[in-house]
């Protein structure tokens, strides 16, 4: 068994997994999407996208791009955040937790395609 494939593949299912946590529950109600978990998602999804670099493969660019697509959405949804309680001083109406939750559900699409990829390269997998 090879540590960085555990390593590569338990970066990728913990990014999916930590946003679908954040991404769960009314898309309106800013009560039940935490900051620490959106900020536990970007960073998970950074490192995952960091150990996405020395793959040379088809899959492997595949995996970088999905990669980046979650970065993307997730740090989108950081400054979306982060305007609305800093700059603005809004705070998480309901309109800007809807913001927030859809970026982050796209990341969570960018995630899953991930992970249905890592579970297709498994499969192709010769002894």
């Amino acid at each position: 068994m090879s540590l960085e494939k555990v390593l590569f593949g338990f970066f990728i299912v913990l990014a999916a997994t930590l946003n679908f946590g954040f991404f769960l529950g009314a898309i309106d109600r800013p009560e039940l999407h935490h900051v620490y978990e959106l900020a536990a998602a970007l960073v998970v999804s950074v490192i995952a996208t960091v150990l996405k670099f020395g793959d040379r493969t088809q899959i492997g660019a595949i995996h970088l791009s999905t990669s980046l697509v979650a970065d993307l959405h997730l740090i989108a949804a950081a400054i979306t955040w982060a305007f609305a309680i800093h700059v603005t001083g809004e705070g998480m109406t309901p309109s800007v937790t809807s913001s927030v939750v859809s970026l982050s559900g796209g990341a969570l699409f960018a995630n899953v395609v991930s992970v249905i990829i890592l579970i297709i390269e498994t499969v192709m997998l010769r002894r």
